[in-house]
């Protein structure tokens, strides 16, 4: 059975965000990083499959790339980060960019931990202290996949946000997203972001739609490979209770992914700073 862990975020520098104007929108992005490996044609998968296992020069100024166009934004959410281990230099990548960003609160889940050479997570960068997180490890057979849960406020009027990347087949992607369909549905704004692994108009999406009030505001936005993309992995998806300004693709090619934005408008009564 899945288990979940409750914990409190990390807090990467004193500095908080100002209180938004009204009307602002809430401003969010996924990424997969690829742990700041830069592949630029399939052959790179088997010519630089060494990056995934040893450290490489380029990789931090890769992860600058992503923390510069991080800093845009309100709400980040990571995919393929490391933990600290032998292929970061010991480094904790979600920390490394919070920093340079300069995001006031960080988290990270190890969903797969191989000794010395890899720590595999996902993580977020936040400009708000959350009022919960709550890591849950998601089905599947073999271990290792697992969602972010964040709270932002307090009671009916939080908004919830999972960070997510799921597995690589469709049965065992069906079977998370049955998890994650139960989680969904416990609370009334929710935003679901990450690398999903499935299209907009495969079987998987629709499962999810029907399963919840999720909906994708705009379908098709291709996201992989990030040399050519044709293909939509990457997602950003709502409950109807959020109003949804604008998404787009970011033309950032660090990754073999490229990011996707979202700009929010969020309910009255919602408080980002309610964490007391």
């Amino acid at each position: 059975m899945p288990h979940m862990i409750q914990t409190t975020p990390h807090t990467a520098s004193p500095r908080v965000a100002d209180a938004p104007a009204p009307g602002r929108p809430l401003r969010l992005l996924s990424y997969n990083i690829q742990t700041g490996i830069s592949t630029k044609r399939y052959h790179h998968y088997l010519t630089q499959s060494w990056k995934h296992v040893l450290p490489h020069g380029e990789r931090f100024t890769n992860l600058d790339r992503v923390a510069a166009l991080s800093n845009d934004f309100d709400i980040v959410g990571l995919q393929e980060v490391d933990a600290g281990s032998l292929r970061s230099s010991f480094v904790n990548l979600t920390q490394y960019i919070a920093d340079r960003a300069e995001f006031p609160f960080w988290y990270d889940q190890t969903n797969r931990r191989i000794g010395p050479l890899a720590q595999h997570a996902i993580g977020v960068l936040s400009r708000f202290r959350c009022t919960e997180i709550v890591e849950h490890k998601l089905p599947g057979p073999i271990r290792g996949r697992g969602t972010l849960a964040l709270r932002f406020g307090r009671g009916e009027q939080s908004l919830v946000i999972f960070i997510v990347h799921l597995a690589l087949g469709r049965r065992t992607r069906l079977q998370q997203l049955s998890y994650l369909a139960e989680l969904v549905n416990q609370h009334r704004n929710v935003v679901m972001m990450g690398d999903l692994n499935f299209h907009s108009r495969s079987r998987e999406m629709e499962f999810l739609i029907n399963r919840t009030l999720m909906t994708e505001p705009v379908h098709g936005l291709n996201t992989f490979p990030s040399w050519r993309p044709n293909r939509n992995i990457d997602h950003i998806l709502v409950t109807p209770t959020l109003q949804v300004n604008n998404v787009r693709v970011l033309d950032c090619p660090v990754s073999d992914h490229l990011p996707i934005c979202m700009d929010l408008s969020l309910p009255a009564g919602i408080d980002l700073y309610a964490s007391g």
